[in-house]
C-alpha cells in the first residue's frame, strides 16, 4: 500500500497534483510549529513541514504508511492510531493537518472534536477533502451502475468518500468551536486524468480556480482554537 501511495502522489503528475493541494496547507498552518498530520500516509507532507523549521507527527491506520512515514521522517514521531480518538494528550500541537483523509472518515465530528482537544488555544487546523462538483457527484452514481453490469472499473474508483460542498464542512467546523474558519475549492487538474488533459489543466487552473471554483475537485478548510 504505501508503493502504491507513492506512486500515486510523489511521481509524475502526482506530484504536481498533491504539491498544489500542499501549497494550500503550508500557507494555512504556523512554520516552526509542533504539527501533527493525521492519516500522514508515507510522510510526504511530514516532510514539506520539517523544513520549515517545526516538528511534525504522524498517525495512519495503516502500519505500513507508517513504516514508510518513519523511514522518510527519521526523528519525527509517527503512529498506528485512529483519527476519531487520537492517543494524545489536551493541548499538545499547534497545528493538524490532513490531506485527502478527510472524506474516508467513519465519523468527522469526533475527529474535528479530537483534533480541538489536543490544539493548543489558538492553534490552526487545515484539512484537504474531496469537493461535491458535477464530476464528483456522478462517481458513486456511476460506480452502482458498473456494478449492475458487472463492469470490474469504470472511471474514478468509489470506496464509500463523502464529498462535501462549502456550505457543509463550514457548518461543521463552526459546530465543534473553531473560529477564522476558511473554505476555498482547490485542484482543477486531477491526478487521476491522463497526462494530455491533466497537463492542458493544469494551465488553466489558477484562471478556473479564481472564476470558477466549482469545477475544482477539493475543498480545503482551515480554522482556529480560540484564545483562552
Amino acid at each position: 500500500m504505501a508503493d502504491i501511495y507513492d506512486r500515486q502522489y510523489d511521481d509524475g503528475r502526482g506530484r504536481a497534483y498533491y504539491s498544489h493541494l500542499c501549497d494550500y496547507i503550508l500557507g494555512a498552518v504556523p512554520p516552526g510549529g509542533d504539527l501533527l498530520d493525521l492519516g500522514c500516509g508515507t510522510g510526504l507532507f511530514m516532510r514539506r513541514y520539517l523544513g520549515t523549521g517545526g516538528t511534525a507527527s504522524g498517525l495512519d491506520i495503516s502500519r505500513g504508511m507508517i513504516i514508510r512515514a518513519q523511514s522518510r521522517c527519521p526523528g519525527s514521531m509517527v503512529t498506528v492510531g485512529d483519527a476519531e480518538k487520537l492517543p494524545f494528550r489536551d493541548e499538545t500541537f499547534d497545528a493538524i493537518t490532513s490531506v485527502l483523509a478527510f472524506s474516508y472518515l467513519r465519523d468527522p465530528e469526533s475527529m474535528l472534536r479530537e483534533s480541538f482537544r489536543v490544539l493548543r488555544p489558538g492553534g490552526t487546523i487545515a484539512i484537504i477533502t474531496l469537493g461535491k462538483n458535477v464530476m464528483t457527484a456522478l462517481v458513486p452514481v456511476i460506480y452502482r451502475v458498473g456494478e449492475v453490469l458487472k463492469i470490474r472499473r469504470v472511471g474514478m474508483a468509489y470506496f464509500g468518500e463523502h464529498y462535501y460542498d462549502e456550505e457543509e464542512i463550514s457548518e461543521l467546523f463552526h459546530r465543534i468551536g473553531y473560529v477564522d474558519v476558511q473554505v476555498q475549492r482547490r485542484s482543477v487538474a486531477h491526478v487521476n486524468t491522463g497526462d494530455l488533459v491533466f497537463d492542458l489543466t493544469k494551465k488553466v487552473e489558477p484562471i478556473v480556480e479564481h472564476r470558477l471554483p466549482k469545477l475544482a475537485y477539493n475543498i480545503c478548510v482551515s480554522g482556529k482554537k480560540p484564545e483562552r
